[in-house]
């Protein structure tokens, strides 16, 4: 470092300047002139046996190292899409025949439900009927008892009148001057009231 500073400073007061900042920044001359490095042929060589060098290293690297590391995760990831479709698969059948059990549990209720619907009404018209006979009957008893008191009705009616006809009948015959006995009035009265 000291030589170079030396350099720079002897090229400095000779009056160099481009020397003198080549010499400061530790570029020979010489290079500048040749170019860039990578182009130079000399050095193709060295370059070519450090990528050949390079290119094994990363080889090897990536079959070694990355690529079964790649493929143990694409394994990996295609083993859990395989498990997951699996499971997909059992869930749906779970559900269809979860559907199917569903269906089976409503048909079985609605087959109940007719039945339970079927029975009340057999029970309801067993209900219906037993009130209805006793109605019926009810309405005979009463339907007998009002013909047997229209009967009596009628009979004592018809007494009565037979009652009153002969009376009238004395009364009007009293009145005409006739006397009749009791009876040839009732007689006469008896065969009027037949027909």
């Amino acid at each position: 470092m000291a030589t170079e500073t030396e350099n720079a400073t002897e090229a400095a007061t000779n009056g160099d300047a481009v020397a003198a900042s080549e010499v400061a920044l530790g570029t020979p001359p010489e290079a500048e002139a040749a170019g860039m490095p990578q182009l130079a042929f000399e050095t193709f060589g060295n370059q070519i046996f450090w990528l050949v060098v390079t290119l094994v290293i990363i080889h090897f690297v990536f079959t070694k190292v990355a690529l079964p590391r790649i493929a143990g995760v694409l394994a990996e990831r295609q083993g859990t899409i395989t498990s997951d479709l699996a499971a997909a698969e059992e869930l749906k059948q779970k559900a269809v025949d979860a559907e199917e059990a569903y269906k089976k549990a409503l048909a079985d209720a609605r087959a109940e439900a007719g039945k339970i619907v079927a029975d009340a009404k057999a029970e309801i018209q067993a209900d219906l009927d037993v009130a209805q006979e006793k109605a019926d009957a009810e309405i005979a008893a009463k339907t007998a008892e009002s013909e047997k008191a229209i009967a009596e009705i009628r009979d004592g009616a018809t007494e009565s009148a037979k009652t009153v006809a002969k009376d009238t009948v004395k009364e009007i015959l009293a009145s005409m001057g006739f006397s009749a006995d009791a009876k040839t009035v009732t007689a006469a009265v008896n065969t009027r009231m037949k027909g």
